[in-house]
């Protein structure tokens, strides 16, 4: 008897412990993971996401866990040399691997997207573009991730996912659990706008407030946490910032008659004292000014700095033309602009030139007047007052600071009128959160809507059997120990009866 109580007390107390702690224990997390590499025509940076297998309203939650910037130029600068622009980009996959699991590579999707540099490249040699193309392609199927696909993206898609992206980390889409970041009364269901300027093309994408089918073109539509979205987007191909310097640069230098001469040219939009030599060649190479080219009697250009923000604005206003408007209202160039609404997050290089420029670090956004009179005092100092005050920036890029603070400006207030009244509404954003705010988040995002979902993860038991089975357990526990306590520890009673 002793033997079988025993037995069963043990037995009894190693099963309420095992269904404890196996039904208590942390439950695994079936992290997904996915690799984008925006390939822009400056530089490409690859970005690591992960979101839950179980999606939420048929859109993966979605996090940004890595950023690695390729060493060298954007993969377009590889026309000359197209079997080097895959392995450019080896260094940063080997970083991809590090960062995710090793037993999940196999099952990483990973896509590469192409933007302004490679559609400018594909228009003026589309068998460089294929070659760059084709050697990336080798490179990403070489890796041990799930290769799903390298192409070039259409401006439209660059503008959409941008927007996407903005309004994710902003918490527009799911309320929930989430921050406001944006300090303004606007609705819960409102969207903010997005502002994407690169290197070659910029974009504008936002939610009009009154729909109009003029321009259907500029339309798309998303569905994203379960609720659709229509909204207007449209992406200025050679109107990225250093394609816009290209731009006013071959159109002062038609214009003007003293480089005929001594093949030299003042610019406004460079400070004082600065000076740049620039082959015609490479001036006016590209589709964003070879439209504009004639036989010039020199092959080197001498560019030299004046540094006079005024004149610099009036040059570069020249670049938007407003005289055609086919529509109830436009943007430039005879564009479809639908009245601006809401707040607007403006990123990528309007947020590096302001934030270079102390204009992004107060808690509010920083007035008109006094960003105005901010890059005007910037480009009014001598460049070796700069060159000092700034030693650790490569010169090529704190040069330029002054053209893109005023192209900025123009491209805001003259091409997409911004006013003084609304210019509030615009906020230069870099990071939300942990996640850089650009188009591959909206990438992954959107892309989550075809990665099938998975069963939750979930306690062996269920809560009903869970609590039966500790009920029996300890029913069967308790009988043991009050049959022992009565077998060995007898009543008065009883033993009187007994003798």
């Amino acid at each position: 008897i002793l033997l079988i109580l025993g037995f069963l007390s043990t037995l009894a107390v190693i099963a309420l412990i095992a269904v404890a702690v196996t039904q208590n224990k942390p439950l695994p997390k079936n992290i997904k993971y996915g690799i984008v590499l925006d390939a822009g025509s400056s530089h490409t940076n690859l970005y690591v996401y992960e979101w839950p297998a179980e999606k939420e309203n048929d859109t993966g939650v979605v996090q940004q866990v890595e950023v690695c910037k390729v060493e060298g130029p954007g993969i377009s600068g590889y026309s000359h040399a197209t079997e080097k622009a895959g392995p450019s980009l080896a260094q940063c996959l080997q970083q991809a691997e590090e960062v995710i699991p090793s037993k999940q590579h196999q099952e990483t999707p990973v896509y590469l997207g192409a933007t302004a540099g490679m559609r400018l490249l594909s228009l003026e040699n589309k068998s460089a573009a294929d070659k760059v193309l084709s050697s990336v392609e080798k490179t990403l199927r070489s890796a041990p991730f799930n290769f799903q696909g390298a192409r070039i993206i259409s401006g439209q898609e660059e503008g959409a996912y941008g927007w996407i992206t903005i309004n994710y980390l902003l918490g527009n889409f799911k309320q929930s659990g989430w921050t406001k970041l944006l300090h303004s009364l606007k609705s819960i269901s409102e969207t903010s706008g997005a502002l994407d300027l690169g290197g070659a093309s910029t974009q504008i994408t936002f939610v009009p407030n009154e729909l109009s089918y003029e321009s259907p073109e500029n339309l798309l539509y998303f569905r994203l946490y379960g609720k659709d979205y229509l909204v207007y987007t449209h992406s200025f191909l050679c109107y990225g910032k250093d394609q816009a310097l290209q731009q006013k640069l071959a159109r002062d230098l038609q214009a003007s008659t003293s480089t005929v001469e001594n093949s030299s040219l003042l610019d406004p939009c460079f400070h004082q004292g600065y000076q740049r030599t620039i082959n015609i060649s490479d001036l006016f190479k590209n589709p964003c000014t070879s439209a504009k080219k004639k036989q010039f009697p020199f092959s080197q250009l001498y560019v030299q700095g004046e540094g006079d923000f005024q004149r610099c604005q009036r040059n570069i206003q020249k670049l938007f033309n407003k005289t055609n408007c086919p529509y109830s209202s436009c943007s430039f160039n005879g564009i479809y602009l639908p009245p601006l609404q809401g707040d607007f997050g403006a990123f990528s290089a309007f947020y590096f030139v302001m934030n270079f420029l102390n204009l992004t670090s107060e808690q509010s956004p920083v007035a008109l007047d006094k960003v105005t009179s901010t890059i005007e005092g910037f480009c009014a100092r001598p460049w070796h007052e700069v060159k000092t005050a700034y030693h650790q920036i490569k010169e090529k890029y704190l040069s330029e600071y002054c053209f893109s603070g005023a192209y900025i400006l123009s491209l805001l207030q003259n091409g997409y009128e911004f006013t003084e009244k609304n210019w509030q509404r615009i906020h230069f954003l870099g990071k939300i959160g942990s996640s850089d705010a650009g188009w591959t988040l909206g990438y992954m995002l959107n892309l989550t809507n075809m990665i099938p979902a998975e069963e939750p993860a979930v306690p062996p038991l269920s809560y009903g059997s869970y609590v039966g089975l500790m009920v029996l357990c300890s029913l069967v526990l308790v009988s043991v120990l009050l049959f022992a306590w009565l077998l060995f520890h007898k009543p008065k009673c009883l033993q009187k009866g007994i003798v």
